[in-house]
């Protein structure tokens, strides 16, 4: 049996250090569906707008499920 070194286990990375992808991507998406929905592709802004607001929704359940535990 391996046991670890007690410093290695206090180097641990977060699972959070690459940054929040997605609230990132909502954020794009969001912005593209503005540029689209000006733009007059009112297809690609819809399908925009909906990608964003299921990240929304996932981001969110996902940090509510973070906070409770």
């Amino acid at each position: 049996m391996v046991v670890a070194p007690l410093a290695a286990l206090s180097t641990a990375v977060p699972l959070q250090a690459g940054g929040g992808g997605l609230l990132y991507y909502a954020i794009v998406f969001f912005v593209l569906a503005l540029i689209a929905g000006v733009a007059g592709f009112r297809g690609v802004a819809g399908l925009s707008m909906r990608v964003a607001k299921l990240l929304v929704v996932v981001f969110v359940v996902l940090a509510i499920v973070t906070l409770l535990l």
